[in-house]
């Protein structure tokens, strides 16, 4: 079978590149997933520790909300200690744009219009090219300004891309261009068409997201639908899926979508079936005990549990390793897409564990192997 699949491929719409700190953004380069934190950012210790569990679960940047004079005290700490960039997150006090500029955020989270007078607006560009930080200008459905709620009437697309373009000209004129934009709303439709009309005024990269989206499961589909929408017409540079969940979970739920658009790839992408009467073992408890076992592998594999023979052998000749349920509690496992192996229903779940660890071995050893020998023909 041919490599190239042409009903696969995206285009991804064309913006210039921006740094978030060490992280490119737009461009070529990877579609970054983000999240953010829900702990008093005074408490650097509680914040770090979440920190730490989002950089486990994947996030490239994190942002950090800083509301008071506390947060960014507790800001530079949480900063040294992050392994990824940390975004803060300001409304509407300049000041802390600039404590936070200063303590070393690798970008500002702020509408320019939102702070005040032109010399705010300049002082926070002084602040932002001062210590190398980029500006995310968050317009909200939510928030929209009063002007043009009075004229549009309601929350629409045209009122968030023309938001969107006041704040772009506001950093503009002060000849700041190392910026990202999104245009969220909790509706769907109002969301993506938003995005859509940006896409085409502009060239900067775009933040994708479904604000206020819901809990784990209703969130999670209300951005799939719509951060998929946008993904898959090339539309987006970094994302946050929001929701009224952990925000590792945010992280793994992006991931996904990434991985279901083949546009990343990281971890284990797990091909299974919804069980029915056929199936020769639990086929949802042991897809739930994999996914939360197998959360540390890092290493793009994919990994086919079917319940029954029906469906299973033509999912695992696409897999790295797949499993399918036999009789008598004996079943078949697959090894890169051809019959190995028999493993019985006692034994199945620690196995597959284990081979998946071992595969993830041989694919970082291979990857370290053609990395020095690329090195040393330089």
């Amino acid at each position: 079978m041919s490599s190239i699949r042409p009903w696969r491929t995206i285009a991804r719409r064309k913006s210039r590149q921006i740094m978030v700190g060490s992280v490119p953004v737009g461009g070529d380069a990877p579609i970054t997933v983000q999240t953010m934190t829900n702990t008093p950012t005074s408490d650097a210790v509680a914040t770090i520790d979440q920190i730490r569990r989002c950089e486990e679960a994947g996030a490239d940047i994190i942002r950090v909300s800083c509301p008071d004079v506390e947060s960014t005290a507790a800001f530079g700490k949480i900063v040294k200690a992050a392994r990824v960039p940390i975004v803060a997150d300001i409304h509407f006090h300049y000041k802390r744009a600039l404590e936070a500029a200063d303590a070393g955020a690798a970008c500002l989270r702020i509408n320019p219009g939102n702070i005040g007078s032109n010399e705010r607006v300049a002082e926070v560009v002084r602040a932002a090219k001062a210590n190398g930080c980029a500006i995310r200008i968050g317009v909200n459905a939510g928030s929209l300004e009063k002007d043009l709620l009075e004229k549009y009437g309601e929350p629409c697309p045209e009122a968030l891309v023309e938001s969107a373009l006041d704040h772009i000209k506001l950093l503009q004129d002060h000849d700041f261009h190392e910026y990202k934009v999104a245009v969220k709303a909790s509706d769907v439709f109002l969301a993506v068409s938003a995005y859509m009309g940006l896409a085409e005024a502009v060239d900067c990269p775009l933040h994708l997201g479904i604000t206020e989206a819901g809990g784990l499961i209703g969130g999670t589909v209300k951005s799939s639908i719509g951060i998929g929408n946008l993904l898959w017409a090339g539309i987006g540079d970094t994302l946050r899926v929001s929701l009224s969940a952990e925000p590792e979970e945010e992280v793994r739920v992006g991931f996904e979508i990434l991985k279901a658009l083949g546009l990343r790839t990281r971890g284990v992408r797990v091909v299974s079936c919804p069980s029915c009467a056929r199936q020769g073992f639990d086929v949802i408890r042991t897809v739930e005990a994999l996914e939360k076992r197998l959360t540390h592998i890092k290493t793009p594999i994919s990994l086919s549990v079917l319940g029954c023979v029906v469906n299973g052998p033509g999912e695992a000749r696409e897999t790295d390793i797949g499993v399918t349920g036999g009789g008598n509690g004996k079943h078949m496992v697959y090894l890169s897409g051809v019959t190995d192996h028999h493993v019985q229903s006692e034994e199945m779940l620690d196995h597959i564990v284990a081979l998946v660890e071992k595969k993830a071995a041989e694919i970082e050893a291979a990857t370290t192997d053609a990395g020095e020998v690329t090195e040393a023909a330089e």
